[in-house]
């Protein structure tokens, strides 16, 4: 479903420097880091004009997925925080007018997962 399906670990927060520097080669110029989180190998980053999704993918984490999505094509998202029975929290994001959400983002804890919701809606939403 999305890049990020099956990901159970914590999303720990970034430093903004360390973003930056991962993302050298992709961020335009201009384009400032606002926030990064950081889930086992991947990491989630907002900046100023889009969300990048960062995929590591393989054995070694050699191979590597960037998936920028502007903020200005995100239709609507949804947070399903965690329950008694299940243990995961979700962030569906949709693109434009899409049925599926075009990324699913699983948490083992909803400590960031909030901390995320809140970035993306005033990304999406203004400011």
């Amino acid at each position: 479903m999305g890049l990020f399906n099956s990901i159970l670990g914590n999303a720990g927060g970034m430093e903004i420097h360390d973003a930056e520097e991962a993302l050298k080669d992709v961020l335009i110029p201009g384009e400032n880091v606002e926030m990064a989180y950081k889930l086992v190998r991947d990491m989630i980053i907002f900046t100023d004009h889009r969300l990048i999704l960062i995929d590591k993918q393989g054995v070694t984490g050699k191979k590597t997925e960037y998936k920028s999505i502007p903020f200005k094509s995100i239709s609507r998202f949804s947070v399903e925080t965690t329950g008694h029975f299940d243990l995961d929290a979700e962030l569906k994001i949709w693109i434009s007018s899409a049925l599926e959400p075009a990324e699913v983002l699983t948490f083992s804890k909803d400590k960031h997962v909030d901390d995320i919701h809140k970035a993306l809606a005033v990304a999406v939403l203004g400011k």
